[in-house]
């Protein structure tokens, strides 16, 4: 749906993009990540066609955002940070100017909107002004505007920044729902976000696109290595872990009361959960207690940046 190529942008001698490259199938949820600074912005920009690239190439459902811009604004909602808000209209005003920025046609213009409404949860507030209305009911109103027009593409930018927990589940349920429909970019620096709503990852540092890849990829709670605590004998625990063929690594850790933990590691490529499972049952040894060993991906996040900051660093000098 969405494929960027080689996007360079430029600010007179300084290189905001660097060769960027990454792409967002049709359905996903893209999870934008990047520190202040790194190009997230600059990216968004050019893919909504706010600014042009100096180089490289973005392009929506096929359409070039330089050689056909009005294809891809029909294909692009975007709820920036600070939302587009008039506040000196009602909600409903302002959703009916949007329709119009946007060429809605008038014919079943209403029932759109009270849709949109509706699914963002607003239409008792359709007759309030806008300047009124709380800072989680302003997001609603943004992401409200986006959804006009039934774009194929939302972009997100931290939009639950500044709301209370509350209203940042109740954010976040609606970024899944839409997800169903609509392809997504999400652009966050809340983390945890991303593991919540997110099927995939993208990580920009310094202009240059550091990782991407489905989430798992980035979060504890693979399957390779895990620690398992067993009521039972070191030896015979032991020997039940043993006969597993998918295991490639053993360890005892310790003795934990009655109990033995051990760190195992599966075989590249394999899980050997399932049959360690099988095998302990057969041995009359229960399992009290299995943690996947990984990271988070607020560690993976910090690795990566602050790997590619010390890198940076060292090549001005």
């Amino acid at each position: 749906m969405i494929d960027i190529q080689n996007l360079t942008k430029k600010f007179g001698n300084i290189k905001a993009l660097n060769d960027v490259s990454f792409q967002v199938k049709k359905g996903e949820v893209l999870g934008f990540l990047g520190p202040n600074g790194a190009g997230k912005s600059t990216t968004m920009n050019i893919l909504t066609g706010y600014i042009p690239p100096t180089s490289g190439s973005v392009k929506v459902d096929g359409h070039d955002v330089l050689e056909e811009p009005m294809e891809v604004k029909k294909r692009i909602g975007y709820l920036p940070e600070i939302p587009p808000l008039y506040g000196d209209m009602t909600v409903n005003e302002y959703l009916k100017f949007i329709c119009d920025l946007k060429g809605v046609p008038v014919k079943g213009r209403r029932q759109k909107l009270d849709d949109i409404m509706y699914l963002v949860k607003i239409g008792d507030k359709k007759g309030r002004l806008v300047r009124n209305l709380s800072k989680g009911y302003k997001q609603r109103v943004g992401l409200a505007q986006a959804l006009v027009g039934n774009p194929e593409v939302l972009i997100l930018d931290e939009p639950t920044v500044g709301l209370d927990p509350k209203q940042i589940l109740e954010i976040r349920r609606l970024i899944t729902a839409l997800g169903r429909e609509h392809t997504i970019i999400l652009s966050t620096h809340i983390l945890s976000e991303v593991t919540a709503v997110c099927s995939s990852v993208a990580i920009i540092n310094n202009g240059k696109i550091a990782a991407t890849g489905p989430v798992s990829q980035f979060s504890a709670g693979g399957s390779g290595k895990f620690t398992i605590t067993l009521d039972g004998d070191k030896s015979l625990c032991r020997k039940a872990i043993d006969k597993v063929s998918q295991v490639d690594r053993v360890e005892f850790l310790r003795l934990d009361g009655d109990c033995s933990v051990f760190r195992v590691e599966s075989k590249p490529g394999q899980d050997a959960r399932k049959e360690l499972s099988k095998s302990l049952f057969q041995s009359d040894i229960s399992i009290m207690e299995l943690k996947p060993i990984g990271k988070t991906l607020e560690e993976v996040f910090i690795d990566i940046t602050g790997r590619d900051n010390t890198h940076t660093e060292e090549e001005e000098e």
